[in-house]
């Protein structure tokens, strides 16, 4: 029998563990504009995987299932924070993206201002802990500038 699959390209995505995954859905889509492309529901009701597609790529999450992870909660909540930022880079218009994530209900974890390496950057919680980053660049910084800069502590 023939395989009319075609081939996955390789590809690396986050996969989010939250709290309410239906919750979360919306809070993405109403804060970042994500589009849900699938969305997997168990027979007890969590949603076992959903995939998004944020900003051009995919991401990937699902309701917490300790029973999957030696019984233990792996929730930024639970675990007391998340080690790990999503970043989104824009073209243009970051001003008006980062206050609609703040309006959807993310929370501040770094203004949104001009940096060294030339990108306005600024970071932010979403309400289910994950640590999101949102930068445009705003213009060119040679090598030795950045270095400067870096030796200088900015």
């Amino acid at each position: 029998m023939t395989d009319l699959t075609p081939p996955t390209p390789p590809f690396v995505a986050a996969h989010l563990v939250v709290d309410d995954a239906a919750a979360a859905i919306d809070f993405y889509a109403a804060a970042f504009g994500a589009e849900e492309m699938i969305r997997l529901a168990g027979p007890d009701g969590r949603i076992a995987h959903a995939s998004l597609l944020v900003n051009g790529a995919m991401i990937m999450l699902n309701d917490d299932y300790p029973e999957m992870s030696g019984g233990k909660s792996t929730t930024p909540t639970a675990l007391g924070g998340s080690a790990v930022t999503i970043h989104l880079q824009f073209a243009d218009d970051v001003e008006s993206r980062f206050q609609r994530a703040l309006d959807a209900g993310a929370t501040v974890v770094a203004p949104l201002e001009d940096q060294f390496w030339g990108d306005r950057y600024g970071a932010i919680r979403d309400p289910f802990g994950h640590l999101w980053s949102l930068a445009q660049h705003v213009r060119e910084v040679d090598m030795a500038e950045l270095a400067g800069q870096m030796s200088q502590g900015s």
